[in-house]
Protein backbone atom coordinates (compact mmCIF):
# COMPACT_ATOMS: atom_id res chain seq x y z
CA UNK A 1 0.00 0.00 0.00
CA UNK A 2 1.17 3.14 -0.94
CA UNK A 3 2.36 5.49 1.82
CA UNK A 4 1.78 8.63 -1.02
CA UNK A 5 -0.89 10.50 -1.52
CA UNK A 6 -2.22 10.98 -5.04
CA UNK A 7 -0.82 13.86 -7.26
CA UNK A 8 -4.26 15.31 -7.66
CA UNK A 9 -6.79 14.28 -5.12
CA UNK A 10 -4.74 13.83 -2.57
CA UNK A 11 -5.75 10.94 -0.78
CA UNK A 12 -3.56 7.64 -0.33
CA UNK A 13 -4.61 4.53 -1.28
CA UNK A 14 -7.00 2.87 1.68
CA UNK A 15 -8.36 6.17 2.69
CA UNK A 16 -11.32 6.01 0.32
CA UNK A 17 -15.16 4.28 0.59
CA UNK A 18 -16.00 1.78 -1.91
CA UNK A 19 -18.72 3.81 -2.88
CA UNK A 20 -17.98 7.41 -4.05
CA UNK A 21 -20.33 10.71 -5.44
CA UNK A 22 -18.53 12.86 -8.46
CA UNK A 23 -20.23 16.38 -8.00
CA UNK A 24 -18.73 18.97 -10.37
CA UNK A 25 -18.93 21.54 -8.65
CA UNK A 26 -16.68 21.41 -4.89
CA UNK A 27 -19.38 23.66 -3.62
CA UNK A 28 -21.60 20.35 -3.97
CA UNK A 29 -19.31 18.03 -1.30
CA UNK A 30 -20.27 19.95 1.45
CA UNK A 31 -23.89 20.09 0.27
CA UNK A 32 -23.81 15.88 0.20
CA UNK A 33 -21.67 15.74 2.83
CA UNK A 34 -24.88 17.26 4.95
CA UNK A 35 -26.31 13.83 4.17
CA UNK A 36 -23.53 11.72 5.55
CA UNK A 37 -22.67 11.29 9.25
CA UNK A 38 -19.73 12.63 10.72
CA UNK A 39 -18.62 14.45 7.29
CA UNK A 40 -14.97 15.29 6.94
CA UNK A 41 -13.09 17.26 4.60
CA UNK A 42 -10.03 14.89 4.17
CA UNK A 43 -8.23 16.45 0.62
CA UNK A 44 -8.50 19.45 -1.33
CA UNK A 45 -6.26 20.82 -4.09
CA UNK A 46 -7.40 22.42 -7.29
CA UNK A 47 -11.09 21.61 -8.65
CA UNK A 48 -10.75 18.16 -6.02
CA UNK A 49 -12.34 18.24 -2.67
CA UNK A 50 -13.04 15.23 -0.77
CA UNK A 51 -15.06 14.50 1.56
CA UNK A 52 -15.32 11.23 3.67
CA UNK A 53 -19.02 10.47 5.84
CA UNK A 54 -21.40 7.38 6.95
CA UNK A 55 -24.36 6.36 5.28
CA UNK A 56 -25.94 3.52 7.53
CA UNK A 57 -22.16 2.99 9.01
CA UNK A 58 -20.37 2.04 5.42
CA UNK A 59 -17.82 4.55 4.92
CA UNK A 60 -18.72 6.94 1.75
CA UNK A 61 -16.72 9.51 -0.39
CA UNK A 62 -17.40 12.36 -2.08
CA UNK A 63 -15.09 14.09 -4.44
CA UNK A 64 -15.07 17.19 -6.68
CA UNK A 65 -14.11 16.61 -10.54
CA UNK A 66 -14.29 20.51 -11.61
CA UNK A 67 -15.80 20.86 -15.25
CA UNK A 68 -14.98 18.68 -18.00
CA UNK A 69 -14.00 15.39 -19.00
CA UNK A 70 -9.78 15.99 -18.46
CA UNK A 71 -10.42 16.66 -14.84
CA UNK A 72 -12.84 13.31 -14.40
CA UNK A 73 -10.57 11.46 -15.93
CA UNK A 74 -8.01 12.45 -13.38
CA UNK A 75 -10.72 11.81 -10.61
CA UNK A 76 -11.37 8.34 -11.97
CA UNK A 77 -7.85 7.31 -12.08
CA UNK A 78 -6.82 8.40 -8.48
CA UNK A 79 -9.91 7.36 -6.81
CA UNK A 80 -9.38 3.83 -8.07
CA UNK A 81 -6.40 3.51 -6.92
CA UNK A 82 -7.20 4.72 -3.81
CA UNK A 83 -9.98 1.85 -3.23
CA UNK A 84 -13.15 3.61 -4.83
CA UNK A 85 -15.05 0.74 -6.86
CA UNK A 86 -18.41 2.17 -7.68
CA UNK A 87 -18.38 6.04 -8.66
CA UNK A 88 -21.79 8.21 -9.62
CA UNK A 89 -21.79 11.60 -11.19
CA UNK A 90 -24.22 13.77 -9.48
CA UNK A 91 -24.93 16.78 -11.65
CA UNK A 92 -26.96 19.27 -13.40
CA UNK A 93 -27.36 19.22 -17.04
CA UNK A 94 -28.98 21.52 -19.86
CA UNK A 95 -32.02 19.57 -21.36
CA UNK A 96 -32.58 19.07 -24.87
CA UNK A 97 -36.07 17.61 -25.30
CA UNK A 98 -38.95 19.40 -24.58
CA UNK A 99 -40.43 16.55 -21.81
CA UNK A 100 -37.40 17.74 -19.41
CA UNK A 101 -38.50 20.35 -17.79
CA UNK A 102 -36.02 22.49 -14.85
CA UNK A 103 -36.12 20.78 -11.67
CA UNK A 104 -36.68 17.42 -13.67
CA UNK A 105 -34.24 14.46 -12.84
CA UNK A 106 -32.18 12.22 -15.64
CA UNK A 107 -31.04 9.09 -15.37
CA UNK A 108 -28.34 8.26 -17.86
CA UNK A 109 -28.01 4.93 -19.23
CA UNK A 110 -25.40 5.87 -21.80
CA UNK A 111 -23.45 9.00 -22.98
CA UNK A 112 -22.47 10.50 -26.65
CA UNK A 113 -19.01 10.65 -26.69
CA UNK A 114 -18.70 13.98 -27.99
CA UNK A 115 -15.66 14.71 -25.95
CA UNK A 116 -11.69 14.29 -26.25
CA UNK A 117 -10.79 12.65 -23.36
CA UNK A 118 -12.12 9.15 -23.34
CA UNK A 119 -10.54 9.47 -26.98
CA UNK A 120 -7.04 9.34 -26.16
CA UNK A 121 -8.58 6.03 -23.60
CA UNK A 122 -10.11 3.95 -26.72
CA UNK A 123 -11.45 4.41 -29.98
CA UNK A 124 -14.80 6.46 -30.81
CA UNK A 125 -16.94 3.07 -31.28
CA UNK A 126 -16.66 1.89 -27.45
CA UNK A 127 -19.73 3.03 -25.66
CA UNK A 128 -19.82 5.11 -22.94
CA UNK A 129 -22.24 3.11 -21.15
CA UNK A 130 -23.61 3.09 -17.34
CA UNK A 131 -23.65 -0.13 -14.60
CA UNK A 132 -27.30 -1.48 -15.21
CA UNK A 133 -27.53 -2.12 -11.51
CA UNK A 134 -26.82 1.90 -10.88
CA UNK A 135 -29.66 2.97 -13.38
CA UNK A 136 -31.98 0.71 -11.54
CA UNK A 137 -30.91 1.85 -8.61
CA UNK A 138 -30.66 5.57 -9.02
CA UNK A 139 -34.55 5.08 -10.59
CA UNK A 140 -35.78 3.28 -7.13
CA UNK A 141 -34.68 6.23 -5.48
CA UNK A 142 -35.74 9.17 -6.96
CA UNK A 143 -39.21 6.92 -7.51
CA UNK A 144 -39.55 6.46 -4.02
CA UNK A 145 -38.66 10.21 -3.24
CA UNK A 146 -41.23 11.27 -5.48
CA UNK A 147 -39.10 13.24 -7.51
CA UNK A 148 -40.02 13.37 -11.71
CA UNK A 149 -37.02 12.01 -13.62
CA UNK A 150 -36.57 11.01 -17.17
CA UNK A 151 -34.20 7.90 -18.18
CA UNK A 152 -31.87 7.61 -21.05
CA UNK A 153 -28.92 9.17 -23.20
CA UNK A 154 -27.39 12.10 -22.17
CA UNK A 155 -24.40 14.33 -24.32
CA UNK A 156 -21.00 14.63 -22.66
CA UNK A 157 -19.17 17.40 -24.33
CA UNK A 158 -16.46 19.96 -24.19
CA UNK A 159 -16.91 22.75 -25.07
CA UNK A 160 -20.05 24.81 -22.62
CA UNK A 161 -20.62 27.25 -25.27
CA UNK A 162 -20.18 26.11 -29.00
CA UNK A 163 -19.89 22.09 -28.25
CA UNK A 164 -23.65 22.56 -26.80
CA UNK A 165 -25.04 25.10 -29.96
CA UNK A 166 -24.72 28.00 -27.56
CA UNK A 167 -23.15 31.32 -28.79
CA UNK A 168 -19.74 32.05 -28.99
CA UNK A 169 -18.27 35.79 -28.05
CA UNK A 170 -19.01 38.29 -30.36
CA UNK A 171 -22.05 35.55 -31.82
CA UNK A 172 -19.32 32.97 -32.69
CA UNK A 173 -20.63 29.54 -33.87
CA UNK A 174 -19.92 26.77 -36.00
CA UNK A 175 -21.83 24.78 -39.12
CA UNK A 176 -21.59 21.97 -36.24
CA UNK A 177 -22.78 24.24 -32.97
CA UNK A 178 -25.84 25.69 -35.45
CA UNK A 179 -27.26 21.81 -35.67
CA UNK A 180 -26.17 19.85 -32.42
CA UNK A 181 -28.93 20.64 -30.24
CA UNK A 182 -31.40 19.81 -33.77
CA UNK A 183 -29.05 16.55 -33.94
CA UNK A 184 -29.08 15.17 -30.53
CA UNK A 185 -33.06 16.08 -30.58
CA UNK A 186 -33.61 14.14 -33.25
CA UNK A 187 -31.62 11.09 -31.64
CA UNK A 188 -33.47 11.34 -28.69
CA UNK A 189 -30.73 12.17 -26.56
CA UNK A 190 -32.04 14.05 -23.25
CA UNK A 191 -29.45 16.67 -21.99
CA UNK A 192 -25.90 18.04 -22.60
CA UNK A 193 -23.37 17.87 -19.64
CA UNK A 194 -19.69 17.26 -19.51
CA UNK A 195 -18.19 14.39 -17.51
CA UNK A 196 -20.75 11.48 -17.95
CA UNK A 197 -18.85 9.62 -21.32
CA UNK A 198 -15.48 10.22 -19.85
CA UNK A 199 -16.94 8.29 -16.32
CA UNK A 200 -18.76 5.49 -17.90
CA UNK A 201 -15.81 4.88 -20.76
CA UNK A 202 -12.71 4.60 -17.87
CA UNK A 203 -14.96 2.99 -15.44
CA UNK A 204 -15.98 -0.07 -18.02
CA UNK A 205 -12.80 -0.44 -19.20
CA UNK A 206 -11.33 -0.50 -15.23
CA UNK A 207 -13.78 -3.02 -14.15
CA UNK A 208 -15.61 -0.59 -12.47
CA UNK A 209 -19.61 0.65 -11.54
CA UNK A 210 -20.52 3.70 -12.96
CA UNK A 211 -23.39 6.13 -12.87
CA UNK A 212 -24.95 9.12 -13.58
CA UNK A 213 -27.65 11.58 -12.51
CA UNK A 214 -28.46 15.25 -13.59
CA UNK A 215 -30.81 17.52 -12.64
CA UNK A 216 -31.84 19.94 -15.57
CA UNK A 217 -31.16 23.57 -14.48
CA UNK A 218 -31.44 26.87 -16.81
CA UNK A 219 -28.62 28.28 -18.41
CA UNK A 220 -28.24 31.65 -16.19
CA UNK A 221 -26.50 32.84 -13.56
CA UNK A 222 -29.49 33.75 -11.62
CA UNK A 223 -31.30 30.83 -10.69
CA UNK A 224 -33.56 31.22 -7.16
CA UNK A 225 -34.39 27.24 -7.45
CA UNK A 226 -30.73 26.43 -7.90
CA UNK A 227 -30.40 25.23 -4.22
CA UNK A 228 -33.18 22.70 -4.12
CA UNK A 229 -32.54 21.83 -7.59
CA UNK A 230 -28.84 20.39 -6.29
CA UNK A 231 -30.70 19.04 -3.08
CA UNK A 232 -32.93 16.90 -5.09
CA UNK A 233 -30.15 15.60 -7.38
CA UNK A 234 -27.83 15.36 -4.18
CA UNK A 235 -30.73 12.94 -2.22
CA UNK A 236 -31.45 10.75 -5.08
CA UNK A 237 -28.24 10.26 -5.27
CA UNK A 238 -27.44 9.36 -1.46
CA UNK A 239 -30.85 7.54 -1.69
CA UNK A 240 -29.26 5.29 -4.68
CA UNK A 241 -25.89 4.21 -2.57
CA UNK A 242 -28.07 3.02 0.23
CA UNK A 243 -30.12 0.53 -2.05
CA UNK A 244 -26.96 -0.67 -3.66
CA UNK A 245 -25.74 -1.41 -0.35
CA UNK A 246 -28.56 -3.38 0.70
CA UNK A 247 -28.26 -5.14 -3.13
CA UNK A 248 -24.78 -5.81 -2.26
CA UNK A 249 -25.40 -7.27 1.07
CA UNK A 250 -27.67 -9.28 -0.07
CA UNK A 251 -25.33 -11.08 -2.88
CA UNK A 252 -22.75 -11.16 -0.28
CA UNK A 253 -20.35 -8.88 -2.68
CA UNK A 254 -20.52 -12.02 -5.18
CA UNK A 255 -22.50 -10.30 -7.67
CA UNK A 256 -22.79 -6.70 -7.87
CA UNK A 257 -19.21 -5.83 -7.20
CA UNK A 258 -16.58 -6.13 -9.46
CA UNK A 259 -13.35 -8.37 -8.36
Amino acid sequence: MSSEPFYHVRVKEGEVGRLALLPGDPARVKLIGEQLKEPKIIASHREFTVLNGYLDDELVTVCSTGIGGPSAAIAVEELSRAGVKTMIRVGTCGAIQREVKIGDLVIATAAVRLDGTSKQYVVPEYPAVASPQIVYALSKAAKELGFRFHIGLCASTDAFYIGQGRHGFQGFRTAESRSISYLMRRLRVLCFEMEASTIFTLSTIYGLRAGAVFVAIPAKASDPDRLGHELRVSKSAVEALRILMKWDKEAEGGIWLPK
